[in-house]
């Protein structure tokens, strides 16, 4: 039975440097090769020209590099990219860049498919594949600051891990790629600029506050109410908003930062008053800012963006209370590429 080759991108640099004394090499190849892993974004061993050819074909002989590749590339009208991202093992998932006048946004998916159950969430509807690994989410990062570079002549300046997936249900894959995301060794994206939404798992956000992350968060919550929560997010009901603001609390106690709270306001479902007051009244439970977004068709008829005055009722009186409050247009409807539409419909 032939040998399954081994991905080198597995292994740290300290592995990869032992693993060259091994072979009677110095230790230093190691660091050559991690830094075409890593640093350059090499997928070829080809590709790493300061190793003999000897050396290159011996790495390939023993090893592979499962990078990614953008399968199908859709541009929108307002310049947004989407991409259909083919994995290794022939499983597929989307990336979204998108481009504003004074910078760029990586919108990258974690998951194939989701854990979870958003019924205004295209990708719910898909089956959780499995999880994708470090390398996986840092090639989506990589292609798009190409993409970046080629089309406004900037690299790529934000992240957003709103793509597929929640990326608390794939703890360790994503602190490992936001590790590589903005190490040295790697692209060297300031932290700050990286922002990861969850729709709300306490006992991650827990974790995710004692390790002490530099980037932002981020919290997908469209309800404050936890019955009306519960319809549109059922997994609520075993995740349900006492136990989120309890995580909230514990969050702003271990870092001092606030938390982006992400709101979408649908016709018939969450555009009263009573809705309003409770948002304002969990807005209180620690510092926030609420990001309204536009609400973007799945077809399914049971959700409608709401009016523009219930909107601007929500609005007014976070603005009257003293919160921060931007309302947001989506970008890329027209090619399924907006915040929900991600289903791989290429």
């Amino acid at each position: 039975m032939k040998d399954i080759k081994k991905d080198i991108r597995s292994y740290t640099q300290d592995e990869l440097r032992a693993y060259f004394v091994e072979q009677g090499q110095q230790a230093f190849r190691g660091n050559q090769v991690y830094e075409w892993l890593w640093k350059k974004g090499a997928h070829y061993f080809e590709d790493m020209t300061n190793l003999s050819k000897e050396t290159r074909a011996f790495l390939k002989d023993h090893f592979v590099i499962n990078h990614i590749r953008v399968d199908h590339m859709q541009r929108s009208t307002d310049g947004t990219i989407k991409n259909a991202v083919k994995l290794h093992d022939g499983l597929t998932v989307e990336s979204v860049m998108i481009p504003t006048p004074t910078r760029t946004t990586a919108c990258v998916s974690s998951q194939v498919g989701c854990s979870l159950n958003c019924e205004f969430c295209a990708t719910a509807r898909l089956k959780r594949m499995r999880n994708l690994n470090p390398d996986e989410i840092y090639d989506q990062v990589v292609a798009i600051d190409q993409q970046s570079r080629s089309y406004h002549n900037r690299p790529l300046s934000n992240i957003v891990f709103m793509g597929m997936g929640e990326p608390l249900m794939n703890y360790n894959n994503v602190i490992k790629s936001i590790d590589k995301i903005t190490g040295d060794d790697g692209l060297g994206m300031s932290p700050k600029r990286i922002t990861l939404s969850t729709s709300g798992v306490p006992k991650m956000m827990k974790k995710l506050a004692d390790d002490r992350p530099k980037f932002n968060l981020a919290l997908s919550l469209h309800s404050a109410i936890d019955e009306k929560r519960v319809k549109i997010m059922p997994f609520n009901e075993q995740f349900p908003l006492e136990d989120i603001k309890d995580a909230l609390r514990y969050w702003y106690d271990k870092t001092g930062t606030r938390v982006t709270y992400e709101y979408v306001v649908w016709k018939g479902i969450n555009d009263t008053k009573e809705d309003i007051d409770a948002l304002v009244e969990f807005c209180k439970v620690i510092p926030c800012k609420v990001n309204i977004i536009e609400y973007n068709s799945i077809d399914d008829d049971r959700f409608e963006q709401a009016s523009k005055q219930a909107v601007d009722a929500y609005e007014r009186e976070l603005n009257r209370f003293g919160f921060i409050v931007n309302v947001r247009r989506s970008r890329g409807k027209d090619i399924d590429a907006a915040c929900g539409q991600l289903a791989n419909k290429s």
